[in-house]
């Protein structure tokens, strides 16, 4: 509903749909849960009803005047929001700076017909300076998105007048889908780290308030004691697969809520994503902001022939994830399109495979230009780790692997087999990593292994000063038999590579380091904006750096660890040439 406003000049100010009057004061009511009970159990023990009362009608009055207070309208140059009741707040986006527009519905939400539109420039704001429009008419949404997007992917300065619903259905019509979720995936769910990171300080804080004291201290406990060794290892480990049984079944839970019916389509300008189950979420990201990949491979993942997809952006989140938990082939394959000429902004959709895009030189190719282009001093990629690069195939892998699905009559518009079949390989990810040599193992091995060396010593202490059961000195024995498996696999994942500039495409920088949580970073030489040397105490003994690139996008810093220096100097003259500048 468009209502304008007096002593206001330019577009109308629009407020947000009415229907949001059903919507926040529920929203605000279960996020005040807390305090609503706190107000009940004062009222029933004062005898006085009206404490249980008078906060829930101060939060639904309070819900209700949001629809009053905030306004918005999008002008030719800027797009403005304003909000607040005590305390009035303007909020000003000019639309060049628009980065994304993120849309999402919860069950609610979509049950009223509404959606929340979140507007991103690419800075770090807090929660309540976000641009967020809660709640809009569905049906308004696309011609909003469009609108706001109508500058990616186009000169700077370039007036485009956006034509709403027009552009919307033209952009669906010529989006390829690159990727998409199928329901299998769910089985590497339980893979990731990241629910075991989130238990892990669960299970510590129940111990520090006791837990610890009341298992150990029990009657049941005392009563085992030292007869039944064998009950207690089978009581820890007991309790060790209820923890991993509920950790997957948490993970499983969030996977199937959070990426269900995952769909990556991109129409050149844009890529689009939209997933959720009962909260559905669409983010559009700008191509033109985009400057690598990554592809993250924890170890649990890396095992079972699994990885993850995430886009490097500029100002974007540096963890904003293209494809969750998912084969490597589907990985592959999303990246193959994603760095496709065709994919990106000037691309032509009618141009020969691989033209434009660095990653169309094949493998002979890259190995020619890798030994052309190899700085003095520094050995060729020839010589180094990872698989043989895989030569262009003449037809494309199976679409059976769990990549893409056939398209059909009943779909929109998607990668066929035939553009499927125009991909190359991805030099980003078959190109060979350069090992960083003897030191850098060492080091892996003196980190890994400092830990065990102090705890023998504190067995040894202990073993001093009051006998123990040698069942305790399995502890270091086993501790060390794990770290240096830690060392060595830490060591096998630290390389980079560079490949060089070419007519089809600028240089790229591929970073991998991380054994538990490993990324490898593909990273355009063009995203580059500085470079960073550095030295610890001990790293100058070992004549080893660190070398750091900065770029905008992304995680902002991407290190190439413990390289030794000669080659730092070289792996920056390889990747931007000039730079250095004369020394």
């Amino acid at each position: 509903m468009t209502e304008p406003l007096p002593g206001d000049i330019g577009p109308p100010w629009a407020r947000l749909d009415q229907r949001m009057l059903l919507v926040h004061p529920v929203t605000e009511v279960i996020r005040f849960i807390p305090v609503l009970i706190g107000s009940l159990i004062l009222g029933t023990s004062s005898g006085n009803p009206a404490w249980s009362i008078i906060p829930l009608a101060l939060i639904v009055g309070f819900a209700i005047t949001r629809w009053f207070t905030t306004t918005y309208r999008v002008g030719p140059t800027h797009v403005e929001l304003r909000t607040g009741l005590l305390q009035r707040r303007e909020l000003s986006v000019p639309r060049s700076r628009i980065r994304s527009v993120d849309i999402e519905s919860d069950l609610l939400h979509r049950a009223l017909g509404l959606a929340v539109v979140v507007i991103g420039t690419g800075q770090q704001a807090d929660s309540g300076e976000k641009f967020k429009l809660d709640s809009l008419d569905a049906r308004v949404v696309p011609a909003l998105r469009a609108e706001l997007l109508a500058h990616t992917g186009r000169p700077a300065g370039t007036h485009v007048q956006a034509t709403g619903v027009a552009d919307e259905e033209a952009a669906r019509a010529r989006s390829r889908e690159i990727g998409h979720w199928r329901p299998q995936w769910v089985r590497y769910a339980p893979l990731s780290l990241t629910g075991f990171a989130v238990i892990a300080p669960v299970v510590g804080a129940a111990f520090q308030y006791g837990l610890g004291e009341w298992l150990f201290e029990s009657e049941a406990a005392q009563d085992i004691g030292d007869r039944a060794v064998a009950a207690i290892v089978l009581a820890v480990l007991g309790l060790i697969a209820v923890i991993v049984l509920l950790v997957s079944l948490a993970a499983c839970t969030r996977y199937l809520t959070t990426y269900f019916g995952l769909r990556v389509l991109n129409d050149g300008r844009t890529l689009h994503l939209r997933h959720g189950l009962f909260t559905t979420r669409q983010i559009t990201l700008d191509l033109a902001r985009f400057r690598g990949a990554t592809v993250n491979e924890p170890l649990l993942l890396r095992l079972s022939g699994a990885a993850e997809l995430e886009a490097i952006m500029v100002g974007e989140n540096p963890r904003q994830k293209i494809l969750p938990q998912a084969p490597r082939a589907a990985v592959e394959r999303t990246l193959a399109e994603l760095l496709s000429p065709r994919a990106r902004p000037g691309g032509a959709p009618g141009a020969p495979p691989g033209a434009g895009r660095p990653e169309a030189v094949t493998a002979p190719e890259f190995r020619a230009a890798a030994v052309q282009h190899a700085p003095p001093g520094q050995p060729a990629p020839l010589s180094t780790t990872g698989p043989e690069p895989r030569a262009v195939e003449a037809e494309p892998p199976p679409l059976d692997q769990g990549t893409l699905p056939r398209p059909s009559e009943s779909e929109p518009r998607a990668s066929s087999p035939s553009a499927a079949s125009e991909l190359v390989p991805v030099a980003q990810l078959t190109a060979r990593l350069t090992r960083h040599g003897p030191v850098a193992r060492r080091r892996r091995y003196t980190r890994a292994l400092s830990p065990v060396v102090l705890l023998t010593v504190a067995v040894l202490a202990i073993a001093l000063d009051t006998p123990v059961s040698p069942w305790w000195w399995l502890l270091p024995v086993v501790a060390a038999a794990l770290a240096v498996a830690l060392a060595e696999d830490r060591y096998r994942g630290l390389g980079h590579a560079v490949l060089p500039r070419t007519e089809a495409g600028p240089a790229w920088l591929i970073t991998r380091a991380g054994s538990l949580d490993r990324d490898r970073d593909c990273l355009e030489a063009p995203g580059i904006i500085g470079w960073t040397v550095r030295q610890s105490f001990w790293q100058r003994r070992s004549g080893v750096a660190t070398v750091i690139a900065a770029t905008a996008a992304g995680k902002k810093r991407y290190h190439v660890i413990d390289i030794p220096l000669p080659q730092a100097w070289a792996l920056i003259e390889a990747v931007t040439p000039g730079a250095l500048g004369r020394r």
